[in-house]
């Protein structure tokens, strides 16, 4: 069984970092523990220690995976780490009166709000996802549907007695999976059913948060909306999706979840454009998270194309777009999306299955006769095996430190993990989700609906709010 010492400190270390506490290093903090009641933004203290200080006002959330419970089961979190954990998915319906879990996640569901409660951990149901948003459009159409929606949304909230709610809602006003209702009003009606919902005297006692795109929410112009602020008067915060920006779809290899774009060959987008799009949209800083992913993208790639003539790992080079490697032993089977389209298997290596794949030792180093290199423009690393041509872009301690710095200087509202088991080896890692037993993985780049195009220069990797003023 391996030891994930790495992944415990790099957790452990988020909150510090982004409070200005440990800018340099993984310092765990004192055993002893502090359990505060939930802070007026609704976010739980979690086990963190009193030495942390405003810890209770950083938001350190981590989506937690339901339809993988049988692998991972509630228990199995490392809850000290958090103190906000959003469950997901519960899914909409045709029936607005409807929002389903699937058979695992509706046994899961209790067990993990139990576990929360013990660890004074806030808990979220999230509803929507990749797979899960199909009929959000129709939900929040009429007036009639959207006060028949709220009552759906407060009666969950009662039987599993969570303490809020995220819409994950891929994607407001433009096209997600492929098969899902899509109205040019789609985000107007949100807003009107958020307000809605926030009016209820339940309503109004929730946690309510959006997991978002790179860019705001689409018009009804279908462009992405200049102002958004009213927004921030129902919701407690956004976490921006800033992950699967590059991977199979893309024209080269490219970072997974880059912080910063405007110094790479295109801008694609990062965490340094998102915040500047929803700041510049309105939304405030101090209610806006970063979406961080534990995981990577592999891809295909010859050595001749990988490898310079010095043997050093090139950045952005091409691949070999049909054949997408395997992943780790939970990567997604090739099979059917809810559309009815083909898939292929998503290529995607969580933490644990790069140390189990021989790409990383148990301490996040490159493991022996694996090429390593660190991108300064997006500030993520890469790894090779040239031996079976599979590159990986992921995260490692280097860079999470980086996006810490950045969310503490920018005095953004904290972090949200993609997703929380994926840094631990699973019970049971044979068993391959299938398409339908999870959100697409792959998502095809569809949240990127891109803000203008950046000029191309050097930046300063630190110069955070330089950047954010001019790009």
């Amino acid at each position: 069984m391996l030891s994930f010492l790495y992944s415990a400190l790099l957790a452990l270390a988020l909150p510090r970092i982004i409070l200005g506490q440990a800018k340099c290093g993984l310092v765990p903090p004192r055993d002893s523990t502090t359990p505060n009641a939930k802070s007026s933004t609704g976010t739980g203290s979690g086990s963190s220690s009193s030495s942390d200080g405003d810890f209770a006002d950083v938001l350190a959330n981590g989506w937690y995976p339901g339809w993988l419970a049988d692998d991972n089961p509630p228990s199995n979190i490392s809850w000290s780490k958090y103190n906000t954990l959003t469950f997901a998915f519960a899914t909409t319906t045709s029936d607005v009166n409807v929002v389903a879990l699937d058979s695992i996640s509706e046994q899961a569901l209790p067990q993990f709000v139990t576990e929360a409660q013990a660890h004074n951990v806030s808990a979220i149901l999230s509803i929507g996802g990749w797979s899960g948003s199909m009929y959000f459009s129709n939900a929040m159409a009429t007036s009639q549907n959207r006060t028949a929606f709220v009552a759906t949304v407060l009666d969950l909230v009662e039987k599993y007695d969570v303490d809020g709610i995220e819409f994950d809602w891929e994607y407001p006003g433009k096209q997600g999976i492929g098969c899902n209702t899509v109205s040019s009003s789609d985000s107007e009606n949100f807003l009107s059913f958020l307000q809605e919902l926030r009016q209820d005297p339940k309503g109004a006692q929730l946690i309510l948060a959006a997991a978002v795109s790179i860019t705001p929410w689409i018009g009804s112009s279908g462009e992405p909306m200049s102002d958004v602020s009213v927004f921030a008067e129902v919701l407690d915060h956004i976490s921006i999706m800033n992950y699967d920006i590059w991977g199979s779809w893309s024209p080269t290899v490219g970072p997974n979840a880059p912080l910063n774009d405007s110094c790479a060959p295109t801008q694609d987008g990062s965490a340094v454009s998102a915040v500047k799009a929803w700041t510049s949209a309105g939304f405030p800083a101090d209610q806006i998270s970063l979406g961080l992913a534990a995981y990577g993208h592999s891809f295909d790639v010859s050595n001749s194309n990988a490898l310079n003539s010095s043997k050093a790992l090139q950045l952005y080079p091409a691949f070999n777009a049909g054949d997408q490697p395997h992943g780790d032993s939970q990567d997604a089977q090739a099979g059917t999306d809810e559309c009815g389209n083909s898939t292929p298997v998503g290529g995607i290596f969580n933490f644990w299955g790069l140390v189990d794949g021989g790409f990383l030792t148990t301490a996040g180093t490159a493991a022996s006769g694996i090429d390593y290199t660190f991108d300064n423009c997006s500030q993520t690393p890469f790894v090779y095996n040239p031996t079976s041509d599979v590159m990986v872009s992921f995260d490692d301690a280097t860079s999470f430190a980086a996006k810490g710095e950045f969310i503490n200087s920018m005095g953004l509202k904290g972090f949200s993990m993609k997703n929380t088991y994926l840094m631990r080896k699973p019970r049971n890692p044979l068993r391959r989700p299938t398409p339908n037993q999870r959100p697409n993985v792959l998502e095809q780049n569809f949240q990127n609906q891109r803000t203008p195009k950046p000029s191309n220069g050097k930046a300063n990797d630190k110069s955070y709010g330089k950047l954010l003023k001019n790009p």
